[in-house]
């Protein structure tokens, strides 16, 4: 891991696949993909956000970057006594028309520490306070038993056996682990199933994989049941959030 350094306020671009180690900042950050898809990850887990959604990053927390498709990593750092959501751990936050535009101005402007940048600033403030703050988190299981668990789904999203079939699969009893996944992740079973295949789809909405493929790949029966889950987690459809990622014009079949 990098020593801790001030969070920058800026753009970055990032290829597929592209990655940055794990390090952290002395700052708090707000981070937003412009294209592609970003996932950020710590020792809880992964957090994962398309356009729609950025990261707040609190100061001091170890992370690491990677980029699906091409990413134009939008930046803004603010100092740690300056934390207008209060929170401690990693967040994603809702990025309507507003403050996609406030995060964007406040990462390719200089700072010059101005007056028209404090006001700038504050205004990122009042909307960051009221954004919506949303689950988009696939937490690292602790205990072996649930990792194995765990593997198997990642393995393939697809794979529909019940939690009482990955457990004789693993060799571990069904009740005890419907409670790990409760007491170690933090959510059911269906519940880190579907955070899952969301996150494997937006990796493959950012490859420029159709929406249809994507669907059957992840595990729903059918596209428009993908489409229903994918509008309600990430406020878009997987058509509209695949050009925006892999940039993309035409329409997805």
């Amino acid at each position: 891991m990098s020593n801790i350094r001030q969070a920058p306020t800026a753009v970055r671009h990032l290829a597929p696949g592209e990655r940055i180690e794990a390090h952290r900042h002395d700052d708090h950050q707000i981070v937003h993909a412009g294209s592609g898809v970003l996932a950020v990850t710590t020792d809880a887990g992964t957090w994962f956000a398309p356009g729609t959604r950025a990261l707040w990053i609190p100061a001091g927390t170890v992370h690491a970057h990677r980029a699906y498709g091409t990413l134009d990593l939008h930046l803004v750092g603010l100092p740690a006594h300056d934390n207008p959501l209060g929170l401690t751990t990693p967040t994603a936050l809702a990025v309507g028309p507003l403050l996609r535009e406030l995060i964007r101005a406040c990462a390719e402007e200089p700072d010059d520490g101005g007056p028209e940048r404090a006001r700038l600033l504050a205004v990122l403030r009042d909307r960051l306070r009221t954004s919506p703050h949303h689950p988009h988190l696939l937490p690292t299981p602790t205990d072996p038993r649930l990792a194995a668990v765990c593997d198997l789904v990642h393995a393939d999203p697809a794979d529909p056996r019940t939690l009482a079939r990955l457990a004789t699969a693993t060799g571990t009893g069904e009740r005890t682990l419907s409670r790990l996944f409760r007491t170690d992740l933090g959510m059911t079973f269906p519940q880190w199933r579907t955070q899952s295949r969301l996150y494997h789809a937006l990796r493959m909405l950012a490859d420029g994989e159709p929406v249809t493929a994507v669907a059957h790949a992840c595990g729903w029966a059918s596209a428009s049941a993908f489409v229903d889950v994918f509008r309600r987690a990430f406020g878009t459809t997987p058509g509209q959030h695949g050009r925006a990622a892999s940039g993309r014009s035409e329409e997805v079949k």
